[in-house]
């Protein structure tokens, strides 16, 4: 994907360290198969912001303005722990077009997941207006995983691959897909943990 998002995570994450050092959402495996799985997720607190324009340039966007805030750009000049995976989710919008991972029509989503030491109540108010605080429900996910590179093409080919498995179990999902990346862009591409989930029906 993108060079110029790649040069931001790159710089970013290389001061924080591998992405197997950060806490990550908690969840249960309820039911694996052979190229997908299912999981439940426990509610979490997130840290997200909507930009606007194509992938590339909203992912060097959104990432430093959650960046600068768990860095210190908060009511309490506190620093936040670094998690993972940074995701980032087309915005559902009620128009005709389908939305699509470019952004085009309701922007982009990206989302922190704040450390589970936080609640809602206790995070610091971002000094940045465009980024939001939210409390998020238990949900359950149907996920794929895969390495390899962050590139459109991967993500499109992995998404296509998740929805044919799903619609073999004969299981509808809702809402637009998360595309979640837990490594630094240095992290060889044969090592890189990449997902992408999509919640399911009726939960």
């Amino acid at each position: 994907m993108v060079k110029r998002t790649a040069i931001v995570f790159a710089f970013v994450l290389a001061l924080v360290g591998c992405s197997s050092a950060y806490e990550q959402p908690t969840y249960t495996v309820s039911r694996a198969f052979e190229d997908f799985e299912l999981r439940d997720y426990a509610p979490y607190v997130a840290a997200e912001t909507v930009m606007q324009g194509d992938v590339e340039t909203a992912s060097n966007t959104g990432f430093r303005r959650l960046f600068d805030y768990i860095s210190g750009k908060n009511s309490g000049a506190q620093e936040i722990s670094m998690t993972a995976p940074v995701t980032t989710t087309p915005q559902k919008i009620a128009m005709t077009a389908p939305v699509t991972q470019q952004g085009r029509d309701g922007g982009i989503v990206m989302q922190f997941v704040m450390p589970s030491s936080f609640t809602l109540a206790t995070l610091p108010k971002p000094d940045d207006p465009t980024i939001t605080l939210r409390a998020m429900p238990a949900q359950r996910f149907a996920a794929i995983r895969y390495s390899g590179t962050s590139s459109q093409d991967l993500y499109e080919e992995q998404l296509a691959k998740l929805r044919a498995a799903m619609a073999r179990e004969k299981l509808e999902a809702v809402g637009e897909p998360i595309w979640a990346r837990y490594d630094p862009p240095f992290t060889p591409w044969f090592l890189r943990r990449n997902e992408i989930m999509l919640e399911l029906k009726g939960g």
